[in-house]
């Protein structure tokens, strides 16, 4: 285990009744946060024991804040000042970005105070380094809310799940893409019109691609990761696809061979390191998340001892990710989050030495769909292919309907293969003169093996 700079004990807040906190945004995290810190004050002393006392809200604008009906006598404009507070404990970061919370926190960590954070994009970046930080002043970050909102999941890897070696871990981690998915699966609507469909109810942003292009997914992996096989891991070295190029087509047929397909977190260990990817593939419709529907979150997490775990619920939301903001205040109180951060050993400042593969090491089966002239020869030209790469078909579908068209879709599903080498034969696939457009590539993604006698 590597240690990075001096570590302090940390500072012990166990016998703490109160806690003084200051807000950073007012968004709808930050809305609902403050919110239920004031108004179920009552409800929180008395299941913790612990007095959260909310003393200052920092924003550019009060608007949001005041429809709420948040105190004006919080409201504070200058952060230098609150920050200079040497009665504060905790400044709870849900500003969003990365470079401004960036440094509020560092600021935040020298000026003595504790950090409750759902910054995810910004620990995924620089967790390793703000970890650091925070061990070294003898303070605590807490980011429970940063990975699947009110779900419970780090404290499940970092408490819970103590015992074990993690194995594998394969998450649902984006509301706004299940949701487009659940809606093409069940409807067979289109992509864009389910999409439409999400963003005219308030499930996705006028500008989406951080969902749909999976790179929200890919920011909750790394941290998942990093605390779960002991690895600090490259960000930008994760392979990553979204679902905006999803051809509906290939949903049905997925169905029709057993498969609902979702937009994946995978992260699983093996003998030569852990291998991580994002991106939309097929799972067994009898797995459990092939059930998570709308814009629910689910994560699997396969320990070596407890076996396969599951934790579901709401994964963004105001009320539902200022739950597990909440949570890590009063774990703060109570002493239980510093106690972890200071003692256990598998945090990104503390670790490394897992390697992490390079991308399209992975080992996985594949969903191919290849739009080919019909005529004597395709198949053996295709077969070649695959073989020269060592992949070996499961199985083969050609859609007898289709036939007396120009172009008609050949569905091939693979045994385990490397996905650089299925990258390999996909480029020659291509480039015949006997098919059509870009072949369609997707990962099946198989139930992970229990060890569990």
């Amino acid at each position: 285990m590597t240690t990075t700079g001096t570590v302090r004990t940390m500072r012990p807040m166990s016998a703490r009744k109160r806690i003084r906190a200051a807000l950073v945004g007012c968004g709808t995290v930050g809305g609902a946060t403050a919110r239920i810190l004031l108004q179920d004050k009552e409800l929180l002393l008395r299941r913790s024991g612990v007095e959260v006392e909310l003393v200052a809200l920092v924003d550019k604008s009060f608007d949001h804040a005041r429809s709420l009906g948040i105190p004006e006598d919080i409201f504070r404009s200058d952060l230098d000042e609150v920050l200079a507070d040497p009665t504060l404990d905790v400044i709870i970061e849900l500003a969003g970005g990365v470079e401004f919370p960036r440094t509020l926190i560092s600021r935040a960590l020298d000026a003595g105070k504790h950090v409750v954070t759902a910054n995810k994009a910004l620990l995924a970046l620089h967790g390793r380094e703000l970890f650091a930080k925070a061990r070294e002043k003898g303070l605590t970050i807490g980011f429970e809310a940063s990975c699947a909102g009110g779900i419970p999941v780090i404290r499940a890897i970092t408490d819970g799940l103590l015992a074990n070696e993690i194995d594998a871990i394969y998450g649902i981690l984006n509301g706004t893409s299940n949701y487009i998915l659940s809606e093409m699966i069940h409807k067979g609507s289109s992509y864009a019109d389910s999409l439409d469909q999400a963003q005219q109810i308030g499930l996705a942003e006028a500008d989406p691609s951080l969902d749909v292009q999976g790179g929200d997914t890919a920011h909750k992996i790394a941290i998942m990761s990093s605390l779960a096989f002991g690895i600090s891991p490259e960000f930008t070295d994760i392979p990553v696809s979204g679902i905006d190029n999803l051809d509906e087509q290939d949903v049905l047929a997925g169905r029709d061979l057993g498969y609902v397909v979702k937009l994946l977190a995978v992260a699983h260990r093996t003998p030569l390191g852990v291998a991580m990817w994002v991106g939309p593939a097929f799972i067994s419709r009898e797995h459990p998340l092939a059930w998570v529907e709308g814009p629910f979150n689910a994560v699997s997490i396969y320990g070596h001892a407890v076996g396969h775990t599951l934790f579901y619920g709401r994964g963004a939301g105001g009320d539902p990710t200022a739950s597990a903001v909440i949570s890590d205040i009063l774990g703060l109180a109570l002493g239980i989050t510093p106690a972890l951060f200071g003692h256990t050993g598998f945090w990104p400042d503390r670790n490394g030495e897992t390697r992490q593969l390079p991308a399209g090491s992975e080992e996985l089966r594949f969903y191919l769909r290849i739009m080919a002239v019909d005529k004597p020869g395709v198949l053996a030209a295709i077969s070649t292919i695959l073989a020269r790469e060592q992949i070996s078909i499961a199985s083969l579908h050609q859609n007898e309907q289709a036939r007396g068209q120009e172009l008609i879709p050949v569905v091939i599903t693979t045994h385990t293969c490397t996905r650089q080498a299925m990258n390999r034969a996909v480029q020659e696939i291509n480039a015949l003169d006997i098919t059509g457009a870009g072949a369609v590539l997707l990962p099946i993604v198989d139930e992970h093996p229990e060890k569990i006698s």
